[in-house]
């Protein structure tokens, strides 16, 4: 079986003035369908571009980026949103929840763009938000509800469309160190019901709970192995060791 999503060759080039930057140079990795995979770095190393690549936000200058067997570079633009809102679910460090609406509501925005009827959204949102544990907080708004329960409502919309790939960006930031090993548990308990998430983060802690990780550097894939070998070397860089 083809990896879910393959990169060969990626870069993205940025022209400041006569000068090229390159945010990313030579990336090459695929992930499988059912994988966990951290990618981290730290600020400027290049992930934040490359999770913008893989979310289909952004275009390499040069390279292939192929996700479930089609090549992203030729899909139209029409296509590539579509593909954004039926493959991919998204989930962010801020969570970008409707402040007004219900937790109930957000998680059914996915599928009021892919013009679901109204009482299969309430299902199927229903049913997303048992999956992660708030049940009890449907009609809660998110003024009303933890920084780990708004996470939660934001996983259950990026798990409603039933998507092939969580994409999750810093998802753990903005949560203290007990609502974040919370958070990780749940995506570990998706993880074992056959998900396929990729963590992008610059916390190496969050990279050795992954049962594998990619280490960025310059735009440069320097490590790529299992969460807890990778992680230890991104620790090193954080405190100024050596690569």
């Amino acid at each position: 079986m083809p990896p879910l999503l393959e990169l060969v060759d990626i870069a993205r080039y940025y022209q400041m003035g006569d000068e090229r930057i390159a945010a990313l140079d030579g990336v090459s990795f695929s992930v499988d369908e059912g994988e966990m995979v951290a990618i981290v770095g730290t600020s400027g190393s290049g992930k934040s571009t490359l999770l913008n690549i893989l979310g289909m936000l952004d275009t390499p200058s040069a390279g292939r980026y192929r996700l479930a067997g089609r090549d992203v570079q030729d899909l139209s633009d029409d296509e590539r949103a579509r593909a954004r809102n039926q493959q991919i679910g998204f989930v962010f460090q801020s969570f970008q929840l409707l402040h007004r609406a219900t937790a109930q509501k957000n998680v059914e925005l996915p599928l009021v763009y892919r013009g679901i009827p109204a009482r299969d959204r309430h299902e199927r949102a229903a049913k997303a938000l048992t999956r992660v544990g708030l049940a009890a907080r449907m009609k809660h708004r998110p003024f009303q509800l933890s920084g780990g329960q708004r996470q939660r409502t934001a996983i259950a919309r990026a798990l409603v469309s039933e998507p092939s790939l969580l994409l999750c960006d810093e998802p753990t930031g903005n949560l203290d160190s007990a609502t974040a090993e919370d958070i990780m548990a749940l995506f570990h308990r998706l993880h074992d019901e056959k998900h396929t998430i990729v963590i992008v983060t610059h916390e190496p802690s969050i990279a050795a709970r992954c049962p594998r990780a990619i280490r960025i550097v310059d735009g440069k894939i320097k490590a790529d192995g299992p969460g807890a070998e990778v992680a230890r070397g991104a620790a090193t860089i954080a405190l100024g060791g050596a690569a």
